[in-house]
């Protein structure tokens, strides 16, 4: 929506649990309930973590396993689907993905592994919104706090080397952290662009009792404007992460 050389965009970023929930003879399939899930947020740019493009084990065991990519499988009509590799394991891969209602000028994948126990890195897609470049990166950061550190201070100096400062950024994931990702994007992005209810009330995990917000979005040159977390039963259950969905206005 555009009003006074102004739009909007509606962002969601989710943690997808490679579309698998429960062990053992519990494991279930929720990749198709994710699908509805997904069209139902009305979203122009959904940013996605722990996306399979292939698991054959996986693919063995249900029935049902989708045969596209699940980045392609979620993308509703009309959306465009972006998937890079993160991390290659025994029996397939998984990283990040967008799915994007504007048109995908290009884009690129950095490793951000920071040592051999977790295979992570950062999705950067350039879309044309409204005749402009609108910058989105798609992070998955790691379970160790150094690491996490080592890995925003790779980020800066990405958005500082690729991207360009007139141009708008949003940057969007599952950082594993409830704070430090916000202190981070306050010093890098400008603590203006943040919304004053960043830092409470937004739980995303673990969906069955959100506790804390592990999840975020921030942007530059930009205006956030509202925040909601959906949830209920049928969201609890898809994943051990809650969607949280991040009205901007550029």
């Amino acid at each position: 929506m555009a009003t006074s050389g102004h739009f909007s965009l509606r962002i969601v970023t989710w943690n997808i649990h490679k579309g698998v929930r429960g062990m053992g003879l519990r494991k279930r399939l929720e990749i198709h309930n994710m699908q509805t899930a997904v069209a139902s947020l009305h979203a122009d740019v959904i940013c996605l973590q722990e996306v399979r493009r292939i698991n054959h084990k996986e693919a063995a065991h249900f029935t049902q396993w989708p045969t596209l990519p699940q980045a392609d499988f979620l993308a509703p009509a009309g959306y465009e689907a972006v998937y890079r590799t993160n991390a290659f394991t025994k029996h397939g891969e998984h990283g990040n993905a967008l799915l994007s209602r504007h048109p995908v000028i290009s884009h690129a994948h950095e490793d951000m592994s920071d040592h051999r126990f977790e295979q992570r890195g950062l999705l950067h897609a350039t879309l044309a919104v409204q005749g402009k470049s609108v910058h989105v990166i798609v992070v998955h950061l790691g379970l160790i706090a150094a690491s996490r550190q080592r890995q925003l201070a790779q980020l800066s100096q990405y958005i500082e080397r690729d991207i360009p400062k007139k141009d708008a950024l949003i940057v969007a994931g599952d950082f594993n952290s409830p704070i430090t990702p916000v202190r981070w994007a306050q010093a890098a992005l400008g603590a203006a662009k943040l919304p004053t209810h960043a830092l409470r009330g937004h739980a995303t995990f673990p969906s069955r009792l959100p506790l804390v917000q592990l999840d975020h979005v921030f942007a530059r040159h930009a205006k956030i404007i509202s925040t909601h977390v959906p949830q209920g039963k049928e969201w609890a259950r898809m994943s051990d992460h809650l969607p949280l969905m991040v009205e901007i206005e550029l």
